[in-house]
């Protein structure tokens, strides 16, 4: 009679002590990359406008470049250019000869205040020795209400965690891969529904209750929606090929290296290594570049986090569906019985 329940404990022992194993090199991982990224955020190479005829701003920012690498120069052939570039997000800064026979430096804060503030800092100290005069100017300041910038990171970590975290709770309670492809429709409907309403709370949070973007509301809403759907739908896909097993993949991609990586906290110029450009592909920085170019900037550098996003989410359709359709069928042709559980 004793053999049943030792037969289940020799079962259950080898599965449990892998689940442990793996949520220590995660948690191992986490730190790593939180602690990594974050501990000593050093700025190299922060882009700063300058347009090539002005003789005097050009040399100001070369000398500037020969003695540290915090900014790097961007040659513009006219201030329209360069004006564009700020506005666009290309440059933090602009330098140019001011009317005073001074320097007159524009920033666009809400692209990166920790950014912003460093070139203020190397600037000033480069004009203070050399006795010129230098004027500042804010053109896209961050709201008062935000004055580190960090809330369209905080909103969009909240937005992804949701959208994971939903996919996780139906494929717990419904089967991590839907045995056909009408389940497989039903769960992209059920996660789209979700988006968008996660997508209205977000952005009543950060608007009505908060009072931070209160005339936003519709914009963040509607961010929120594509972010949360993209963050669902990529985690549906990993888990429904990988069931259970796959959150932990996702979990690594979107939180451990995809927040400290979607330059939300500070800029990516103040990040190591490949950390520096992730946010160029990951969804955490996508939405967060995506927030910033729509509420601060006129939608100017929209495209690509919009586009890249709705890829995201068409991927992770694609993802479901075929696991749906290979792995689900599968799964169900052997095993008996409606109710029966997708095995793990």
């Amino acid at each position: 009679m004793d053999e049943a329940p030792q037969s289940r404990d020799r079962d259950w022992a080898p599965r449990s002590i892998g689940l442990l194993i793996g949520t220590l090199a995660l948690a191992t991982a986490f730190i790593a990359a939180y602690v990594g990224a974050l501990h000593q955020p050093t700025p190299r190479d922060l882009p700063t406008g300058v347009v090539t005829s002005d003789q005097r701003a050009l040399a100001t920012l070369d000398a500037v470049r020969d003695q540290t690498t915090i900014l790097k120069p961007i040659e513009y052939d006219d201030t329209a250019a360069a004006e564009h570039g700020l506005l666009s997000r290309a440059v933090y800064a602009v330098l140019s000869t001011g009317p005073d026979n001074g320097l007159l430096l524009t920033v666009a804060s809400a692209s990166g205040p920790s950014a912003t503030s460093a070139i203020k800092e190397v600037l000033s100290t480069a004009a203070t020795r050399s006795g010129t005069p230098l004027r500042i100017v804010d053109r896209v300041p961050v709201t008062p209400d935000d004055p580190r910038g960090v809330v369209p990171f905080y909103l969009n970590v909240g937005y992804v965690l949701g959208g994971y975290l939903a996919s996780t709770v139906l494929g717990i309670s419904a089967g991590t891969t839907p045995r056909s492809a009408r389940r497989a429709g039903l769960r992209i409907a059920a996660l789209a529904v979700y988006s968008v309403l996660l997508g209205i709370a977000g952005a009543v949070v950060v608007g009505p209750v908060l009072d931070i973007w209160q005339h936003d509301v519709p914009t963040i809403a509607a961010i929120g929606a594509l972010a949360v759907f993209a963050a669902a739908m990529f985690a549906s896909a990993i888990q429904g090929w990988l069931g259970v097993a796959g959150t932990a993949l996702v979990i690594l991609l979107l939180v451990v290296l995809g927040n400290p990586g979607s330059g939300g906290i500070y800029a990516p110029e103040f990040l190591p290594g490949v950390l520096r450009g992730m946010h160029r592909w990951n969804i955490p920085g996508l939405a967060n570049d995506l927030t910033k170019a729509a509420v601060y900037f006129d939608w100017r550098s929209a495209g690509w986090p919009a586009i890249a996003l709705a890829l995201w989410a068409v991927a992770g359709i694609v993802g479901l569906v075929s696991a749906s359709l290979v792995r689900g069928r599968r799964t169900a042709a052997t095993t008996p019985g409606r109710h029966a559980q997708t095995p793990q």
